[in-house]
């Protein structure tokens, strides 16, 4: 083996051995360099757990390594922002990640994923235009074969781009996502161009593209597409022109990475075009300013391109004179490198990351079983509610169904002594030879009895109602005690008979009682007076007669008698507390006897107002 070969081994295995010695430096110097933004706030927002925050800072750390050039890791983080914003039915961040997915799988020649991903996408989206956008990059992958067609999907996207940027309701925000979209459109079309073998077509795609474009990289990636073909179409004139001018403007930002790139690709065409001189110098440049730098992986690419031309003219002289420098600024080179360091941070911080991943599955799983556990637990305490809310309606529906059979019963519960009297006074009739007053008795007593009975399932009647069955009752008292008392009914004009309801059957015992413990005893012809006046929006109901009253009747009544005016009092009483309990009302009842020289008694029932039951 030449000294010569010998060199160059050794230079290619140092160069080799770079990327080694540099991991040695990064891990005493990785505890000292701080995580990088994007990193840190996904930590934050995972460990708070904060979910739209962190679908929002997985986003930004696929961005970050999307413009490293990690298309893998890029999709792989988009992904899990993704699944958040399905998780949160975020819709229209939904689409656009999926959208960037398709786009990272593109990239990545991941055809059917990025068709489906662009597929998905077009499904979710929530306007027309961003619908059609992805449904034809889908259809554009599918077209890989025909530029055409291509190229009429691309076009449509573009026209489509277009009339959004100029929608006023569209903010600026999106404005700004809208022009890298056409920009990325008519990169797009300048690569279909490219395939159908239209350079010029594909510069001028190129060059529409600037026009979109706003920040410096993309900027740059695209110009030097462009010089990429005009070296293709051997116009290395123009390349050159190009990518001079982007060094020029490099040294100016002192944007070192460009400038580092620009010399490499100055260095090639000047190779092509018979200037190695100029070759050669653009090359110790691009390798002096990457190695001053920390750049290793362009001092490698300089130096590679260096030592392949000094061994191609057999110049081992300048090789050793390249190492020599290359060794003896060696550590210098890799503890500058930033990037390596980068790269070290982020291998670290994803350590982290995973680790605080599974933190929040573990804690998102215990908060589930809580919360099924909660549920459980409330569903429980409702089902018991419901359960204990049933036995309290039932019950209570019982307890309203047993006073709506005691106010029944004591509604049926017909005044014996009336029954017994009407038929002893039909009995009389009789004996007398009285039969037109017999017959007429008893069918005024069968007309009664039926009304009672049609009647007897109902708690409240019309006014107009209670009054026709009361007549018919005092017409057949009248008939049996005519040269007793004289009666009288009147009704306030306020009062409307028909629609005004009262308690049925409430008042007959008492208008028994004034008949038959009242005015019967009296020598004289008595008077009963049956009145119903509207007063405060009450039905007052009064039962005025000028009997014997309540003290001459005790001492003549016998024991049969006071029991049964005594459950008449009882009965209206106590149907008086079951409809005020049953319907929330306040039925009122008192009896006065009036004061000498007066005799007689005064029933007083207050009914409220109702005109609906």
């Amino acid at each position: 083996m030449t000294h010569r070969n010998t060199l160059y081994i050794i230079v290619i295995l140092s160069l080799m051995s770079l990327q080694m010695h540099a991991q040695d430096s990064i891990k005493k110097k990785a505890s000292k360099v701080s995580l990088s933004n994007s990193v840190k706030k996904l930590e934050r927002s995972i460990d708070t757990n904060d979910d739209y925050k962190t679908a929002k800072n997985y986003e930004e750390l696929a961005l970050v390594y999307q413009k490293k050039g990690d298309l893998g890791k890029a999709e792989e983080y988009y992904k899990k922002a993704e699944a958040i914003y399905a998780k949160l039915k975020k819709a229209e961040e939904k689409t656009r990640v999926t959208r960037a997915i398709a786009q990272t799988q593109e990239k990545q020649n991941k055809t059917i994923p990025a068709i489906q991903s662009y597929e998905s996408a077009g499904s979710i989206a929530d306007d027309e235009i961003s619908q059609q956008l992805n449904y034809n990059d889908a259809n554009r992958l599918r077209n890989q074969s025909n530029p055409k067609a291509q190229s009429d999907y691309i076009n449509s996207n573009i026209q489509l781009l277009e009339e959004k940027s100029k929608d006023k309701s569209v903010t600026s925000a999106k404005k700004e996502n809208i022009k890298e979209e056409v920009a990325k459109a008519y990169v797009q079309k300048a690569e279909a161009d490219l395939s159908n073998a239209e350079s010029e077509e594909a510069i001028e795609s190129y060059k529409s593209a600037l026009d979109y474009v706003d920040n410096k990289p993309e900027e740059i990636a695209i110009k030097n597409k462009i010089a990429e073909v005009y070296k293709e179409e051997n116009q290395l004139g123009k390349a050159l022109t190009i990518n001079l001018t982007l060094l020029e403007e490099a040294k100016k930002s002192n944007d070192f990475e460009t400038e580092i790139k620009q010399l490499q690709e100055v260095a090639t065409i000047y190779f092509q075009v018979n200037q190695p001189e100029n070759a050669i110098q653009s090359l110790k440049e691009s390798y002096a300013l990457a190695s001053k730098n920390g750049n290793t992986k362009e001092v490698k690419n300089s130096l590679n391109q260096l030592v392949a031309y000094y061994k191609s003219k057999g110049n081992d002289a300048e090789s050793m004179l390249l190492y020599d420098d290359f060794i003896t600024n060696f550590d210098k080179i890799v503890a500058a490198d930033s990037s390596l360091i980068d790269d070290k941070v982020f291998q670290i911080s994803e350590k982290k990351i995973l680790q605080l991943e599974k933190e929040k599955a573990l804690k998102d799983e215990l908060i589930t079983k809580k919360n099924k556990f909660n549920y459980f637990l409330i569903g429980s305490l409702i089902l018991l509610f419901i359960f204990f809310a049933l036995i309290v309606k039932a019950l209570y529906s019982i307890k309203t169904k047993n006073k709506k059979i005691a106010l029944q019963s004591l509604r049926r519960e017909m005044n014996p002594h009336f029954i017994f009297n009407s038929l002893n006074s039909v009995n009389q009739f009789i004996s007398e030879n009285k039969e037109l007053e017999a017959n007429k008795y008893l069918s005024s007593y069968s007309n009664l009895m039926r009304n009672m009975m049609e009647n007897s399932n109902k708690d409240f009647i019309s006014l107009s109602n209670e009054i026709e069955q009361l007549k018919k009752y005092l017409d057949l008292e009248h008939l049996r005690f005519q040269d007793k008392f004289d009666y009288q009914i009147t009704v306030d004009e306020n009062i409307d008979s028909e629609v005004t309801f009262i308690p049925n059957m409430i008042l007959q015992p008492h208008l028994e009682n004034a008949i038959w413990h009242g005015l019967r005893y009296k020598e004289e012809k008595g008077n009963l007076l049956l009145k119903f006046e509207l007063f405060q929006k009450n039905v007052q109901i009064s039962i005025d007669d000028d009997g014997i009253g309540l003290t001459q009747s005790k001492a003549l009544k016998t024991i049969n008698q006071k029991v049964h005016q005594s459950r008449g009092t009882t009965n209206t009483l106590e149907r008086i507390k079951l409809l005020n309990d049953l319907y929330k009302m306040n039925i009122t009842f008192s009896i006065t006897e009036k004061q000498a020289p007066e005799t007689g008694t005064i029933v007083v029932i207050s009914v409220p107002l109702l005109d609906k039951i």
